[in-house]
């Protein structure tokens, strides 16, 4: 006898192993709610890096519309200071800033026009706290008390390295060519005058 001869094959078995498979059916009810979620996963996903991208080129147009009205602002304020000012050296000064407040405007112009930005679609809460109305108040006693140029120069200070610190911050937020060179101009020519500013407040401490 042979040790093969008594392990029989059970024909219920080998009928099942001949027999083609039969491919699995894909559920499609079953599988239905991760679809689902994919597809809004990856609209979201979608969602977030344009929204990334458009704030990225923008620069953050709240910014800007700040950056705009603080502009305008600060060019009353310095119209305004030149009759009151009294010494030759804040004089002069204050009259090259007022030319490039007027330049800087001007150059701004064509990047608001970029975001579609008008006076009117500036928000009232930006203009209200860009406002100069306190600073004049501080400008008006000042004058009563004959300290008006030592008070203008330190609040005129205060003001263009508030303004200069927003231009660094949309430089920095975008990527749009435009706002960039126009921000790189306008840092470097309102530092050479801040800076003039803080010497003058050195010296007349």
């Amino acid at each position: 006898m042979y040790p093969n001869d008594n392990q029989q094959t059970n024909p219920y078995d080998y009928l099942n192993q001949i027999a083609p498979k039969t491919p699995k059916k894909f559920d499609v009810f079953r599988q239905k709610p991760v679809m689902i979620g994919a597809i809004i996963l990856a609209v979201f996903t979608g969602v977030m890096i344009f929204a990334a991208i458009v704030g990225s080129l923008s620069g953050g147009t709240t910014s800007i519309k700040t950056l705009s009205a603080r502009l305008a602002s600060t060019e009353s304020t310095v119209g305004s200071a030149t009759p009151n000012i009294k010494n030759t050296k804040l004089r002069a000064l204050n009259g090259e800033l007022k030319i490039q407040l007027t330049n800087i405007i001007r150059d701004l112009n064509p990047v608001l026009v970029t975001y579609k930005i008008t006076s009117k679609s500036i928000d009232k809460n930006i203009i209200s706290a860009e406002s100069n109305t306190k600073i004049l108040a501080t400008l008006e006693d000042a004058r009563l008390n004959v300290q008006y140029d030592r008070v203008y120069a330190i609040e005129m200070n205060t003001q263009l390295e508030k303004t200069i610190l927003l231009m660094r911050q949309i430089n920095n937020s975008t990527s749009n060519n435009k706002t960039k060179i126009f921000t790189d101009v306008s840092i470097e020519n309102l530092e050479k005058i801040q800076v003039q500013f803080e010497d003058f407040n050195a010296a007349n401490g």
